[in-house]
């Protein structure tokens, strides 16, 4: 009877041992599972170019993989939202980045697939040593047009005010355009500029300039500008009360297969979407 409950013992030992093996066999291979493990074995290139609020999150993103896998080139370049559109939809490159929505004509025309992996918000950026560092979106609308010219009409210094802004085919124009200036027309006076790095480093080394950045470009080196009360950042964006915002996009013509679709399905991992956060964007997941 010893002999059998001993057994009996030793059987039900061993099953809670099997048991808390299979346990931790599967929190550690949750734990190391980052979707980097999905570009085992693969080998290619994948280029990319469009949107550049873009770029911190995608660089950050082929860097990890590449490091991960050497058979694996991935390009990333800049242009600008329309940029983006034309060159995937006349397959120059793989991904095409848009910081809008494209519209329903350039889907139709080039068979794009959208996906939308973070939202962002466009925020107004003045230098630091500038005083005035909020004001209303009609103020803001009559700097842009050339009706407010001069920083004093703002209780600023007595100073011509200089404006800059993006190219027709940027998307960051196209969303602060629409929702910051209500479609007001731009001065044609203003200061092209290429990039979201660009305008940060333009109005940085300007006293008296003012421009406009995606959010998660905003460091100490510019200053945000409220409008209407509300401080373009991370959190306003997230709960929706700084409405200048916007879905960052990454488009492919026709239904992603093989490197491509795993670059995107990484972009929605979990690791993917930590990066969007630590960039200084809001995660869609």
């Amino acid at each position: 009877m010893k002999k059998i409950i001993s057994r009996m013992g030793l059987n039900m030992y061993s099953g809670v041992m099997i048991i808390a093996m299979i346990f931790i066999s599967g929190m550690i291979s949750g734990a190391m599972a980052t979707g980097l493990e999905d570009f085992a074995g693969e080998k290619g290139t994948i280029r990319i170019s469009g949107g550049t609020a873009h770029i911190p999150v995608l660089k950050e993103v082929a860097r990890r993989i590449m490091t991960n896998n050497s058979n694996i080139q991935i390009s990333i370049a800049g242009g600008g939202s329309g940029v983006g559109i034309i060159q995937v939809g006349e397959g120059l490159v793989d991904i095409g980045n848009t910081g809008r929505k494209p519209t329903d004509e350039e889907v139709e025309k080039y068979a794009l697939k959208m996906f939308k992996w973070a939202i962002d918000g466009v925020g107004v950026v003045v230098n630091p040593k500038n005083n005035v560092q909020s004001m209303t979106k009609v103020q803001l609308g009559d700097i842009f047009s050339g009706k407010i010219s001069n920083w004093k009409a703002l209780g600023g210094q007595d100073k011509s005010i200089n404006v800059y802004t993006r190219d027709r085919a940027s998307g960051t124009r196209d969303v602060f355009w629409k929702k910051a200036l209500n479609k007001a027309e731009i001065t044609p006076g203003a200061n092209i500029v290429v990039s979201n790095g660009a305008m940060k480093t333009a109005v940085s080394n300007d006293p008296y300039g003012i421009g406009y950045v995606s959010v998660g470009y905003i460091d100490s080196s510019v200053s945000p500008v409220s409008l209407d009360g509300v401080v373009p950042t991370l959190q306003t964006v997230r709960e929706g009360t700084y409405t200048v915002s916007r879905g960052l996009y990454s488009n492919t013509k026709g239904v992603p297969t093989g490197l491509i679709e795993k670059f995107i399905d990484y972009l929605f991992s979990a690791d993917g979407q930590k990066i969007v956060s630590d960039k200084g964007f809001v995660p869609v997941k």
